[in-house]
C-alpha cells in the first residue's frame, strides 16, 4: 500500500528572520509523523533575503521547496498558489513565524486519520493580540454569523489541514477576491477543530495593520453575503415611512396651530443626513461592482517567477490547472 504524503504550504513575505528557526522546529516534527513530506514555501514578492534563504534551504534538503511569485499578491493569493502546487494526500497551511506551532500538525493528522477531511486550527487565547484586535475579531465574527450563509469558526485562523479531496474542491474556486476562511468552510466535507495556544513570533513583525484587517473583513462580508446590498431597500422603506409620518405631523400642526417659519438648521441637518445615506449606499454598491469588475477581467490569480526544487509532477499539474504563468529566472537559465 503506498505511503500517504503530506505537503505543508507556507506563505512567506519578508520572513528572513523566521525561516531558520521555523524550518528547524518544523523538520523535527515532520520527521516523526511516519509519512513522506514536503514543505512548499510561497514567496509572496519578498523584498528581503527570504527567497535566497529558501534556495539555500532547498540545496541542503530537497524536501523544502518553493515558488516565488512575481510580485506581492497578498497572503490570500499566496495560499491559493500553494494549494495549486501542493501534491500531498493531506495539505497543511500555516504561517512561517511560529505563531502556528508545528507540533500541532501531529494532532491534525490524528484527526485526519479518523476520517475528517478538514481540520481547523482554533486558537484558545489571543492575549498577544491586544485588547483592540481581540475586540475587532469578536465584532467581525458576530456580524459574519448574522449576515453570511456560510458558518465560520470563531477562533479559526489560517492554520488548517485539508484532505486531497477538499484541496481539489478549493482549487476549483477561481474567484479573485478571496476570503479563504470562508472558502474552506464553504466547500463542506466532514470537519473538526483542534484548539491550540498561539505562539510568539520567532522574529520580525506582523504585516497586518488595522486598515488591512478592515479591508479583509469587508472582503469576507461581500464575498459571502448579499445582505449589505439588501439592507438599503429596508432602510429606504423605513426612511420613507418616517418621512410620511413627519409630513402628516406638519399637516396636523398647520391645521391646528397655523403655519410657522421653517427651521433652517433642521433643513440642513436632514439634507446632510440623507445625502450621507445615499453616498454610503452607493459605496456599498460600488464595492460589489468593483469585485464584479475584477472577476470579469479574468486575469490569472498569480504569476510565478521562479520554482525552487520542483519536479515534473508539479509542472504538469500546474499546466493542467492553467492558472499560473511561470517565467524561468535568469539563475535557472
Amino acid at each position: 500500500m503506498p505511503t500517504s504524503t503530506l505537503t505543508v504550504v507556507v506563505p512567506a513575505y519578508n520572513e528572513q528572520e523566521t525561516i531558520a528557526p521555523f524550518t528547524r522546529e518544523l523538520a523535527a516534527v515532520l520527521d516523526g509523523i511516519g509519512m513522506d513530506w514536503t514543505v512548499l514555501f510561497v514567496d509572496d514578492g519578498s523584498s528581503d533575503r527570504t527567497l535566497d534563504l529558501l534556495r539555500d534551504l532547498n540545496g541542503s534538503d530537497s524536501r523544502f521547496q518553493a515558488i516565488a511569485l512575481s510580485r506581492n499578491f497578498g497572503k490570500e493569493i499566496a495560499m491559493a498558489a500553494g494549494l495549486r502546487y501542493a501534491r500531498g494526500d493531506a495539505v497543511v497551511i500555516m504561517d512561517a513565524d511560529l505563531q502556528h506551532p508545528p507540533r500541532v500538525i501531529s494532532e491534525f493528522l490524528a484527526r485526519w486519520r479518523e476520517g475528517y477531511k478538514v481540520v481547523f486550527g482554533d486558537r484558545r487565547a489571543r492575549d498577544a493580540d491586544g485588547f483592540l484586535r481581540r475586540g475587532y475579531s469578536a465584532v467581525f465574527h458576530a456580524i459574519f454569523r448574522r449576515i453570511a450563509r456560510t458558518p465560520l469558526q470563531p477562533g479559526a485562523v489560517d492554520f488548517i489541514l485539508m484532505d486531497r479531496v477538499a484541496v481539489d474542491a478549493v482549487n476549483r474556486l477561481n474567484e479573485r477576491t478571496r476570503f479563504s476562511k470562508g472558502l474552506f468552510s464553504w466547500v463542506g466535507f466532514r470537519s473538526t477543530v483542534v484548539p491550540f495556544d498561539y505562539g510568539a513570533r520567532a522574529g520580525g513583525r506582523s504585516h497586518w495593520s488595522f486598515l488591512k484587517l478592515a479591508r479583509f473583513a469587508l472582503d469576507g462580508f461581500v464575498s459571502f453575503s448579499n445582505m449589505p446590498l439588501k439592507v438599503w431597500s429596508y432602510l429606504g422603506a423605513v426612511i420613507s415611512l418616517g418621512a410620511l409620518a413627519y409630513a402628516l405631523y406638519f399637516i396636523l400642526k398647520t391645521l391646528i396651530f397655523h403655519p410657522d417659519v421653517p427651521g433652517f438648521p433642521s433643513l440642513i441637518v436632514s439634507i446632510m443626513f440623507f445625502s450621507g445615506v445615499q453616498l454610503v449606499s452607493l459605496g456599498i454598491i460600488g464595492e460589489y461592482l468593483a469585485r464584479i469588475y475584477d472577476e470579469v477581467k479574468a486575469r490569472p490569480l498569480f504569476i510565478v517567477a521562479e520554482e525552487v526544487g520542483l519536479g515534473e509532477v508539479q509542472v504538469s499539474a500546474r499546466q493542467t490547472v492553467g492558472e499560473a504563468t511561470s517565467a524561468k529566472s535568469a539563475t535557472d537559465a
